[in-house]
């Protein structure tokens, strides 16, 4: 085989790129735009993606992006996909190496990545990176394997340039205080909450999970979150902020599992990841932080069931 050399994304890519992901992933890549060449030329003209690739005797046979929002300081190391011609050679690593130093010509504070549980390969790469695992996204996505259940994903993050995003500094639940402060210990913390950015309520379907954004949980909200449909599945990313226990307390009483936190890309902040609807499963992650996490989400569903029987 020709020497595999990365270079940048060329408009002329586009072809390749989209069949690339086609002869990995068939039809079941859960990104819609990978399987449109014009899509992927657009967002890399909007300056949505900047994308690498890697070239062996004119053929592409390895792709990574950075995907950031406008406006936003921070992108997520995503679309990383390497033919199996390729695989051993830490392709996708030296990738993604490329891309963190790319984020930091962007100004980018900071990048996070999104790893598949179904195999280690994504989560060993992450480790290489220097990405800390923060939190657990249950049922997130369709299998992009094909599988029957639906794929969960762990979130990484890592600063860019020494850019800190300190967690504020709270008193932790019993049933989180060693993962909370494990994250302490690794982006450290302040006194002050982070600003909030955009409306204080969203909620989304995608997937067929139902996504919620909020600022804030009071009585009110609490109730209308009670009232929701059972059989939903349900995610909530909450402002990490002053009254976090209290709403830990409140949601688990609803049936919602804590899974740690992930960055907001639209503030300097956290936002705390909550789930309800979930199905039952068992997975090996190589964090062993998130692995308590999923164990944790694993038995709570467990003694729901056992309740409902």
């Amino acid at each position: 085989m020709d020497k595999v050399t990365l270079r940048s994304y060329r408009p002329c890519d586009a072809r390749a790129v989209s069949r690339l992901f086609r002869q990995i992933y068939g039809d079941h890549y859960v990104q819609p735009h990978v399987y449109l060449p014009l899509m992927i030329n657009q967002n890399h003209g909007d300056g949505r993606w900047h994308s690498l690739v890697a070239e062996s005797g004119k053929k592409i046979l390895g792709h990574a992006t950075l995907c950031r929002n406008p406006g936003s300081h921070t992108a997520e190391l995503a679309l990383s996909v390497v033919h199996p011609s390729t695989r051993g050679q830490n392709i996708a690593t030296q990738l993604g190496i490329r891309l963190l130093i790319h984020a930091q010509a962007l100004g980018c504070h900071g990048v996070t990545i999104k790893q598949v549980t179904q195999h280690a390969y994504t989560q060993r790469m992450a480790d290489r990176l220097g990405f800390c695992s923060t939190g657990l996204m249950l049922d997130y996505v369709p299998s992009p394997f094909g599988e029957s259940l639906p794929e969960s994903i762990v979130i990484g993050y890592t600063p860019i340039d020494g850019y800190c995003r300190p967690l504020p500094a709270l008193p932790w639940p019993d049933s989180c205080r060693d993962f909370m402060e494990h994250l302490c210990s690794v982006y450290g913390t302040q006194e002050k909450d982070a600003p909030w950015v955009g409306p204080p309520l969203r909620v989304e379907q995608c997937s067929g999970r139902y996504d919620v954004m909020l600022k804030q949980v009071d009585s009110r909200l609490l109730k209308q979150l009670r009232e929701l449909p059972r059989h939903w599945m349900v995610s909530i990313r909450l402002r990490l902020a002053s009254g976090f226990a209290e709403a830990v307390d409140s949601l688990s009483a609803m049936g919602f599992v804590f899974t740690g936190i992930t960055p907001d890309d639209r503030s300097k902040g956290w936002l705390a990841l909550f789930h309800r609807g979930y199905q039952p499963r068992t997975l090996e992650l190589r964090c062993p932080h998130i692995q308590r996490l999923h164990d944790q989400a694993q038995q709570q569903i467990a003694r729901q069931t056992s309740a409902h029987s």
